[in-house]
């Protein structure tokens, strides 16, 4: 793979594209056919911040391209915040709106921690890996390293999860390029591809947009996860 990120072949990244490859066929499948909706998204965002395109693979690992994902601590969104840094990068939450469930404004705050973590390490394995787990668990594994800098090197003092991270990342990306050589398919989106904004100055139930334009509610949502109470 070219790529500005190091992309390291190993045991361990092989055994999560063998994983992508063979076991969660459905699932590469699926997230192929969603990311023609979202990688588009992405991919601009990731051209005006000047960073490296290959980062567009992070949601893959994160939420499976799901925006409506939500892990068992709480994280929310297709860039997984939790509320306290989501709050931190600017995502409202409150009883009718949850911007970690938006796509296009979790992306740029997404883009914005990544930056501020490649500020921090001068690496982007190790801003990577501090997305998952916090950049203090990160700088704790280089001090018991004997001061490293190598993701690999500091890998045996990084929380297990995060020791997955990474791998996962290099297989996301691995299998998201060479699905074809693995006789993988996309599936169809079930979200339109072509879509616009409409700005409303008053509040709308999506009930009424949907007797209106005649289309289906569940489109309206599957669009517009941000709101919470379809409002």
């Amino acid at each position: 793979l070219p790529s500005i990120i190091q992309m390291t072949y190993n045991d361990v990244t092989k055994q999560f594209i063998e994983r992508y490859a063979n076991r969660h066929r459905r699932l590469v499948s699926n997230m192929l056919g969603l990311s023609t909706y979202y990688m588009p998204m992405i991919e601009s965002a990731l051209d005006s911040y000047n960073m490296p395109q290959e980062l567009k693979y992070l949601p893959i690992i994160e939420s499976a391209f799901n925006p409506k994902a939500v892990s068992r601590v709480g994280a929310k969104g297709l860039w997984q915040f939790m509320f306290h840094t989501g709050k931190l990068y600017g995502l409202k939450a409150n009883n009718y709106i949850d911007e970690r469930f938006d796509p296009a404004k979790a992306t740029a705050a997404a883009l914005h921690y990544l930056k501020d973590l490649y500020d921090m390490f001068q690496n982007w394995e190790l801003a990577i890996a501090a997305y998952n787990c916090g950049p203090g668990n990160v700088k704790k594994a280089i001090l018991r390293s004997g001061g490293s800098t190598d993701f690999w090197k500091i890998y045996p003092w990084l929380p297990r999860e995060t020791r997955g991270y990474l791998p996962g990342f290099i297989a996301a990306s691995y299998i998201m390029t060479y699905y074809e050589d693995h006789g993988i398919c996309p599936m169809e989106p079930n979200i339109p591809v072509d879509t616009d904004t409409i700005h409303v100055n008053r509040n709308l139930h999506f009930k009424q947009i949907a007797e209106v334009c005649n289309i289906d509610i569940e489109e309206i949502r599957a669009l517009n996860p941000q709101y919470i109470k379809d409002i």
